[in-house]
């Protein structure tokens, strides 16, 4: 005897079940996402490492120029001022490139995983109003 059947609860089972089948597929996607957002993640904390490195030799040769340029302004032909303040000049701006690269880099990994937390809103949201 099938009591499932006799009290008319076929329908709700099917339900648990097509809900659990959805569930499924659901978590897989998500584990897929996370998979690839982690991998996304992970190259940016790469660029953030080579940058930061890049940077920190930037500052080096910034400030070394700078101070040879400073040197160099003493002294007595005009040319070579000019030609100390134009490089020094040039590795200020690859410098300030340098930090804003690394700074749109950082900002970037300010927010990992948004595309799995929203899915989980989303599917949280789908639950709610389900029940």
């Amino acid at each position: 005897m099938n009591w499932i059947s006799l009290l008319g609860l076929d329908a709700l089972q099917a339900r648990w079940r097509a809900s659990l089948n959805e569930l499924a597929l659901a978590a897989e996607d998500r584990a897929d996402l996370a998979q690839l957002e982690w991998q996304m993640h992970k190259r940016s904390l790469q660029t953030l490492v080579v940058l930061v490195v890049a940077l920190g030799g930037l500052t080096v040769v910034v400030l070394t120029v700078l101070s040879i340029a400073l040197m160099v302004q003493f002294w007595d032909s005009d040319h070579r001022t000019t030609v100390a303040w134009c490089l020094a000049g040039s590795w200020l701006l690859v410098w300030v490139l340098a930090l804003w690269r690394l700074l749109a880099a950082v900002k970037q990994l300010s927010e990992p995983f948004k595309l799995t937390r929203n899915e989980f809103k989303v599917d949280w949201k789908t639950l709610k109003e389900k029940l």
